[in-house]
């Protein structure tokens, strides 16, 4: 009786495991249209031609009807302009043209990364597993994580975003069902920024962190 007791609940657990894992792809589904509609608000905006600048059409001079009479011998012809005062009326045109465009700021390091808590199985507790039980699916778990952090970087060197993203959520969903902090964490901080974030340092910064907690997961579970 106590086996078909245990048996049940075990299957009881798996069940409700496959459910956290749908709601998590419907979450995602809805996560990915969102996405996908900010991305093409941003392409069409970037894509839209900047209105050009004219500029105002310069004065011209008035031609005089009359021709002027040609000056005698005793006629003095004036001096030429100085190349000092040349200079000093080109000045503010030249000092437009030379003017820098502000530089853009560049993007930081998001702060959160390498400050994680230590990886715990507490949710596994909490939904009746015993201490083994938890400890093999969050054992299961390191492989998985294993093998598509060399997927994500083949599509940084491609920039598919699109797949990193999708790479992640993959990964988040089976690591926020078992646990918190460490790399769960990591991998929800991760997958929230490939959602709309492209910049390559950030990205690798992540990666970086990802191999870090894996290996201190597995550190924690397979020794």
């Amino acid at each position: 009786m106590i086996v078909y007791i245990g048996v049940s609940v075990f299957l009881l657990m798996i069940a409700y495991f496959f459910y956290i894992s749908y709601k998590n792809e419907k979450r995602y589904q809805k996560e990915r249209k969102e996405s996908r509609y900010k991305r093409q608000e941003r392409k069409r905006t970037e894509s839209t031609p900047a209105p050009k600048e004219t500029s105002a059409p310069s004065p011209r001079k008035k031609v005089e009807r009359e021709r002027p009479a040609a000056p005698s011998r005793t006629t003095t012809v004036p001096p030429k302009e100085a190349p000092a005062q040349v200079q000093e009326k080109t000045a503010p045109e030249a000092v437009r043209k030379s003017a820098k465009e502000p530089e853009k700021p560049q993007k930081s390091i998001p702060v959160s990364l390498g400050n994680y808590p230590d990886f715990s199985h507490a949710r596994l507790l909490k939904m009746g597993l015993s201490e083994e039980e938890a400890q093999e699916f969050v054992a299961e778990l390191i492989p998985q994580i294993e093998t598509q952090i060399p997927l994500i970087e083949e599509a940084l060197t491609r920039s598919d975003f699109h797949a990193m993203e999708r790479l992640t959520h993959s990964i988040k969903g089976s690591s926020t069902t078992v646990g918190s902090g460490g790399v769960s964490d990591l991998l929800v901080d991760f997958n929230t920024y490939l959602k709309s974030g492209t910049e390559p340092a950030i990205i690798e910064a992540y990666i970086k962190e990802l191999k870090h907690y894996c290996h201190a997961l597995e550190a924690q579970y397979r020794s």
